[in-house]
């Protein structure tokens, strides 16, 4: 079995496989483990979601510096815990995934990989959502003369004193290293497309005595750990019907005390309702907005020149850095392009009239012995997605187990099932905030299908993944 990816999905996928005596190789592309959170070192970088949630379950941390940890905290964290459970010796590093079909006689998939050909029974890809930055599409953004990178390959030891910065985009990454960034550049151009709802972060120090009662009281952590759950399980009731009025109400209040410029916060004002994006707490955000040496452009970039970014309204702002805080391939990551099924069809062509689907974000018809972690409809708004891997897993270990169980070689899914079960998310995403709350975001497609989110409570998504259902597929049996 091979496992593609060594972020929390791969990580967490080799623990369980070695669990359950699986023998598997894990394939990673980079030099290093660690995934979204090896990559994503720009100043200020941070989890959004609790740090007792963001671990795994059977692997608490009682270590964390603060309630939503640091970015080089979670790498330690994934590379520690990689170390441990011996994830690291079944790791390839430097071996990236170029092509996978699979072999219908033969009953396996064949890989080309950076170094070299190898098959496997089973496939399961942990390569992640977050795992290709989007680069946007603007006329001459390649004749940009300065320095140019996307936030998630920030340049190692880059010295942004006294530049004239031009950074795009307001979302996740950029609320948090604008407010780094600020204090030391001459002078900072926030390129805005659309606000998003700031909401005020409740971060804080965990203090000694709480480290050492996690340490030697562990269920004390997992009681914190469970309450972070279940209290966040209520916050997806109102996105679920598109009633975040309270939600709006804390992030107007936060707006109107941190902004007191009306002409600013106007521009800072979201026209859409809350949740339909990505939530954004900061308490940095604003205050750093409203420094002397720096501007809010909300007219759209038409096209950048040499140390220029061109607005529609004429204006020519100078620049000597560009920033892309523009997000990542979610629903279009190449990965898909390059995984063929049964018939010959890569993923991306199986979804070109369908849009990114899979029953319980897990599998795909025509693509048998194939797996997907944080596939499509397993994304969340309002809680941890470790959440959602590990009730895959459990999935997925029940499904190997059947496998093993009656002697079939493979299993796929029936066509009417992964039919039925995209009808079922579609409508259950339609009277969502995600989908009706009045915006256009990275969790809809072009056609306007939800491929990104999972529409319901996390604890129905862990209680429909316990078991595999293989009436749901075709097993084939060994000749």
């Amino acid at each position: 079995m091979v496992v593609v990816g060594a972020g929390f999905a791969g990580i967490g996928a080799s623990i369980a496989l070695q669990r359950a005596e699986i023998d598997h190789v894990v394939l990673e592309r980079a030099d290093d483990v660690g995934g979204t959170w090896r990559d994503n070192r720009y100043p200020g970088c941070r989890c959004d979601v609790p740090s007792h949630l963001y671990s795994f379950s059977f692997a608490p941390n009682p270590e964390w510096s603060e309630t939503y940890s640091p970015q080089a905290e979670i790498w330690a964290y994934l590379r520690r815990t990689a170390e441990q459970y011996g994830v690291t010796a079944r790791t390839r590093l430097g071996h990236a995934l170029r092509e996978a079909a699979w072999d219908a006689t033969a009953q396996r998939w064949r890989l080309d990989t950076t170094g070299g050909a190898l098959t496997c029974d089973v496939l399961l890809l942990g390569n992640g959502p977050l795992a290709e930055p989007a680069m946007p599409d603007i006329p001459g953004v390649d004749s940009f003369a300065g320095d140019t990178f996307h936030s998630a390959c920030w340049p190692e030891g880059i010295d942004l004193t006294g530049r004239r910065v031009a950074a795009v985009g307001t979302g996740a990454s950029a609320i948090q290293f604008v407010p780094e960034i600020q204090p030391v550049v001459e002078h900072l151009t926030v390129f805005q497309r659309t606000p998003g709802w700031v909401l005020p972060h409740r971060n804080r120090v965990i203090t000694d005595k709480e480290r050492f009662l996690y340490r030697h009281v562990p269920a004390a952590q997992r009681f914190v750990r469970g309450f972070v759950y279940w209290t966040r399980e209520l916050l997806v009731r109102g996105m679920l019907s598109n009633r975040t009025g309270a939600i709006e109400k804390l992030a107007r209040k936060h707006l109107e005390s941190q902004v007191a410029d009306p002409e600013l916060r106007a521009k800072l004002t979201p026209t859409f309702n809350a949740g339909c994006k990505r939530l954004l707490p900061s308490n940095d955000w604003y205050p750093a907005l409203q420094q002397p040496n720096v501007e809010v452009v909300t007219e759209k970039i038409v096209e950048i020149r040499p140390y220029v970014v061109v607005t529609a309204d004429g204006v020519e702002h100078e620049a000597d850095t560009l920033i892309l805080g523009t997000g990542f391939r979610v629903l279009d990551n190449p990965m898909f392009e390059h995984v063929r099924g049964a018939d010959g069809r890569s993923l991306t062509e199986a979804w070109t009239a369908t849009g990114a689907q899979a029953y319980l974000g897990t599998t795909m018809s025509g693509f048998p012995n194939l797996f997907l972690l944080a596939g499509p409809n397993t994304g969340i708004g309002h809680t941890s997605l470790l959440v959602m891997i590990e009730a895959q897993l459990a999935y997925v270990l029940d499904a190997l187990a059947v496998l093993d169980r009656t002697g079939a070689t493979s299993v796929d899914l029936r066509r009417p099932v992964l039919q039925a079960w995209s009808a079922e998310v579609q409508r259950k995403a339609a009277p969502s905030v995600w989908n009706s709350g009045g915006c256009a975001s990275w969790y809809l497609d072009t056609e306007g299908r939800n491929g990104s989110i999972w529409p319901d409570y996390t604890f129905r998504f862990r209680r429909r993944t316990r078991r595999f259902d293989a009436a749901h597929y075709e097993l084939v049996e060994a000749p």
